[in-house]
């Protein structure tokens, strides 16, 4: 039996429900695993596999911002997110010390490797996609990327191999030798999963994120959600005020939906109106969904290209959440000329041929 440090980022909790099916495998294989995170990325991580034992181990400030300047301030937080990093190396080396561990797995926190112990990197994000001003930052970005990529035996790109039916177009292709030598593309990791019931609710909303952004959709979309014709539910992300529950027009709204109950209701859903972050777009991947509309945050560069992506290739129709008219934007979605992603293998069949072909060779 091995043991497995594995380390989600904490912005957002899509790094760690993609994780979720990779531990579920790990365990099965009866192998331990040890979970380093923070914040809320751990908690979840901690309620899913509560025999597994778990690390306090902050990351790096988040750079979000009310309006459309994310890549300002993000610029403007470099050198705090740099000595995070700096001290996540240093807290690493103590966590290591006290520890034995046959493998590290890091899931897009830059400082968790180590020379001595084999480590690997998940990340959809092998190149990056900024506004034409900042090409230069760009080409910088990738170059340090390569750098970064040398520190692990293996990069996990949780998408199909570049091509038609890659998922995250440009962002999920190598840019440099580096990370092309050491790049396992996986195809999609989500936890989520397909059942087989009726889609019986017409529309599903979700709006989440981090905050302010979250709130901002929410004070724009509820208002129209209320007004479309059929069954609707309309999921809030606000954890805070779990288990209230309130009506807008013809919507159930519910402020926060565990993640059983939330898997339901997107399995049920005919249509899902969500932001256009790539764990949901994994999610609407693996179920099959065809009916979406995204509404990409704000200046979030990855967010607002793959919108712009999806359009360009076909798949799904997006709107600014500055310019959306519900009713009007979910006709558009709704044509023919949106097929929805292309078929690909799911997260059962993925996981099993990442750990056949990439992690066993570490552990076995």
């Amino acid at each position: 039996m091995a043991h497995v440090l594995i380390s989600p980022l904490n912005w957002g909790l899509g790094h760690a429900t993609r994780d979720i099916p990779v531990i579920r495998n790990l365990l099965d294989h009866n192998h331990e695993v040890t979970i380093a995170g923070c914040g809320n990325a751990l908690l979840v991580l901690e309620k899913e596999f509560p025999e597994c034992h778990t690390i306090d181990f902050p990351d790096y400030p988040v750079p979000y911002s009310l309006g459309r300047f994310f890549l300002p301030k993000f610029v403007a937080s470099l050198p705090r997110i740099l000595r995070a990093v700096a001290d996540e190396q240093k807290n690493l080396e103590k966590i290591l010390s006290k520890n034995q561990f046959d493998l590290i797995i890091s899931d897009n926190r830059l400082g968790v490797y180590s020379s001595k112990i084999p480590s690997v990197f998940i990340t959809h994000q092998l190149h990056y996609h900024l506004p034409l001003a900042f090409w230069p930052v760009e080409l910088l970005a990738v170059a340090m990327n390569g750098i970064l990529h040398g520190k692990y035996r293996h990069i996990i790109v949780p998408d199909n191999p570049p091509g038609p039916a890659a998922l995250a177009g440009k962002l999920s292709r190598p840019g440099t030798v580096v990370t092309k030598e050491r790049a396992f593309f996986s195809g999609i990791l989500t936890s989520t999963r397909k059942q087989t019931v009726k889609e019986d609710l017409d529309y599903l909303f979700m709006i989440s994120g981090p905050e302010p952004q979250r709130k901002q959709l929410e004070r724009i979309l509820v208002p129209q959600a209320g007004k479309v014709a059929g069954s609707c539910v309309i999921l809030l992300g606000s954890p805070q005020q779990a288990g209230t529950l309130k009506k807008s027009g013809t919507c159930r709204v519910i402020n926060f939906a565990s993640t059983t109950e939330k898997e339901d209701l997107m399995n049920r859903a005919r249509f899902i109106v969500c932001r256009s972050g790539y764990t949901s777009m994994m999610e609407i991947a693996e179920l099959d969904k065809h009916h979406a509309l995204f509404i990409p945050t704000p200046g979030q560069p990855e967010q607002e290209y793959l919108s712009w992506y999806y359009e360009r290739k076909g798949w799904f129709h997006s709107q600014s959440q500055y310019r959306l008219s519900l009713s009007d934007d979910i006709g558009i979605a709704q044509r023919p000329r949106y097929t929805g992603f292309p078929p690909m293998a799911k997260t059962r069949e993925n996981v099993k041929r990442l750990y056949n072909q990439v992690l066993a060779q570490y552990l076995d």
